[in-house]
């Protein structure tokens, strides 16, 4: 099948409509977007390989569409931003057939639907490996995006759900990103971020970029199928890690595990009064 042949049908299984901000979708060179006054753009961009963070074994087609989509989203929520639109550049190698590829369409689809998000353009070509690459596009009211750069010692540090989940199941599930969540932790969370790379990464990163330290108290939310190790460097959870000041009563979904501190160290995590190592998924560490 020929590329506009790909593409018309595309277009149909898509079915992004013009309206709400979208002028124009798929069709021509650019989509053309009208963003809403007094909105800063939120604009992320995620990409997904075969053999680095896809297994064909491991999850169907329409798993992978699902989880291209909800890794994009994820970003926007801890942002706590509004997802609005989805872009896709997907490289097709010659196992893929017009089935697979259509179910891989019909899961990002769905997932994109279920938050609101319109499908409204991309690329595709030809390559020896699978390769997604999306990006999405939201916003937030002017100021309010949260960052990872605001923390400051005393703030409660807060997961949105039970960590360990992905690791434990063989990095075989789907995300949900937590729009919902994200948006109520505006004007709130002094400091957000998702966990994609392992909680204690991703801390890691929250405490270097607020110039603070952090106390886990020792006790983790996790699914009793996963390891210590597993909760604290897995990756792959897409839940939200956030901090609120001491007296914010936090949204509900969210559950304390330490507290913000100063110190010389910048970027240190102590769990259960031990200095914690920042690793996690890093793929220029592997092998």
């Amino acid at each position: 099948m020929r590329e506009d042949a790909w593409i018309d049908r595309i277009r149909r299984w898509t079915a992004a409509r013009a309206g709400a901000g979208l002028v124009a979708g798929i069709g021509d060179d650019c989509a053309v977007l009208r963003p809403a006054a007094g909105r800063d753009l939120l604009v992320t961009t995620d990409l997904m390989l075969e053999g680095v963070h896809l297994r064909r074994d491991l999850l169907s087609a329409q798993q992978a569409g699902a989880k291209a989509a909800a890794r994009g989203l994820s970003d926007i929520a801890a942002m706590g931003g509004d997802a609005r639109f989805l872009f896709l550049s997907l490289a097709v190698p010659a196992w893929a057939d017009r089935r697979w590829v259509r179910a891989f369409f019909s899961g990002l689809t769905e997932m994109a639907s279920r938050h609101g998000v319109r499908i409204a353009g991309g690329d595709l070509t030809r390559a020896e490996k699978l390769a997604a690459d999306v990006v999405v596009l939201g916003d937030a009211p002017r100021g309010k995006a949260l960052r990872r750069d605001g923390a400051r010692a005393g703030d409660v540090i807060y997961v949105s759900g039970a960590l360990g989940r992905a690791a434990a199941a063989g990095f075989r599930d789907v995300p949900e990103p937590r729009l919902e969540l994200g948006r109520k932790l505006r004007g709130r969370a002094t400091a957000c971020i998702d966990l994609s790379d392992g909680l204690a990464l991703d801390l890691h990163r929250v405490c270097k970029a607020s110039g603070t330290c952090a106390e886990l108290d020792g006790v983790l939310p996790t699914v009793p199928e996963a390891t210590l190790d597993q909760a604290l460097f897995g990756g792959e959870d897409y839940e939200l890690l956030c901090t609120l000041p001491a007296g914010v009563r936090p949204p509900q979904g969210l559950e304390r595990i330490g507290v913000m501190t100063g110190g010389r160290a910048k970027g240190e995590i102590r769990f259960a009064g031990r200095r914690l190592e920042p690793r996690g998924w890093d793929p220029f560490r592997q092998g």
